[in-house]
């Protein structure tokens, strides 16, 4: 049995399990692993601190696979935004063939990659976002429930509503993204109207991921209840790993009065980046969903897919096949 969905056959992928663009994780080793594996694989751009610097990080990625892999650019609003159409050159100037798009207003984006062939995943967190990027010429819908790591809208709804909600309405094909990291998973979210997967916390405790063994350990070890949301009264929720510093972003940010100036010095993506690299759990933010609580082990990207797959066709295939028998 193989596991061909509209997913597999539109990327070009073996299986229809697909890597999202993380910050200071995306890279080539990541993402070269993950696409080996037979999934998708994803760059992301932003981690890369100049345009030119990611057009080397994707020739680097090209000699490390020979298979499909894709670039994450998210759009956030920023005092100081980076330069994303020079970003957007070099994506299209590199011959990237697959793009993940994220963030608010994308449409000069979306229109520039789809004028040069470039197949397009965008992450929503609600219907009503997936059907109006649906209207600007995306490929793909990855639908980001609740659980998810990063920033999960303000609607809080859970997968097993908004995936099925968002089938019902998209005819695309959909990835369910946010709290994904086993085959029982993967069986579910094609149960539920997806046509694959999107991981990144998962992902995340993968010998391959380019993060401090320590941080991989820590999310092993961590449970479904280890998260906090923080940027809650900014509306700009983000769910991220439960420690010292996501403790204290909680507390100053619960009080009356309280301005995102207030916890800014705390949540700098440079801390972050230093928390990942040298293991010092407590020196910044670690993004991390509720799937921790179901993540077990550091296996390679190669051995983590293909249990996944394994167990996602057995649970089809025999356990559920057994109860219509």
């Amino acid at each position: 049995m193989a596991l061909h969905t509209r997913v597999t056959e539109m990327l070009g992928i073996e299986t229809p399990i697909v890597q999202g663009g993380m910050m200071w994780v995306g890279t080539a080793e990541m993402a070269a692993a993950v696409s080996n594996a037979g999934g998708l694989g994803i760059l992301t751009a932003l981690t890369q601190p100049t345009p030119d610097a990611l057009a080397a990080e994707i020739e680097r990625c090209k000699t490390m696979t020979d298979k499909p892999f894709g670039v994450n650019l998210t759009v956030l609003p920023s005092v100081n935004p980076p330069p994303y159409s020079d970003y957007r050159r070099v994506i299209i100037e590199a011959g990237v063939k697959i793009v993940e798009t994220a963030g608010g207003r994308p449409q000069e984006h979306v229109e520039d990659f789809k004028a040069h062939g470039i197949t397009i995943l965008h992450k929503c967190t609600s219907v009503r976002h997936a059907l109006s990027a649906v209207k600007m010429g995306v490929d793909i819908i990855s639908i980001d429930g609740f659980e998810c790591a990063g920033h999960p809208g303000e609607d809080d709804v859970p997968g097993l509503v908004l995936i099925p909600a968002a089938a019902d309405q998209i005819d695309v094909p959909l990835l369910a993204s946010g709290g994904f990291g086993d085959g029982r998973g993967l069986a579910a979210a094609l149960a539920l109207g997806a046509d694959g997967i999107n991981m990144g916390t998962r992902f995340c405790a993968t010998v391959e991921a380019p993060i401090h063994e320590k941080v991989k350990q820590f999310l092993v070890a961590n449970g479904e209840r280890d998260t906090n949301l923080i940027f809650r009264g900014f509306k700009n929720t983000g769910r991220v790993a439960k420690n010292s510093v996501s403790d204290m972003v909680v507390e100053i940010g619960s009080k009356p009065g309280a301005e995102f100036g207030d916890v800014q010095p705390y949540v700098s993506g440079v801390k972050g980046r230093e928390a990942l690299m040298s293991g010092d759990l407590d020196r910044g933010l670690i993004w991390a969903g509720q799937v921790q609580g179901l993540i077990n082990d550091v296996p390679t990207c190669e051995a983590l897919i293909a249990r996944i797959v394994a167990d996602a066709e057995s649970i089809i295939s025999t356990r559920l096949a057994r109860l219509v028998a």
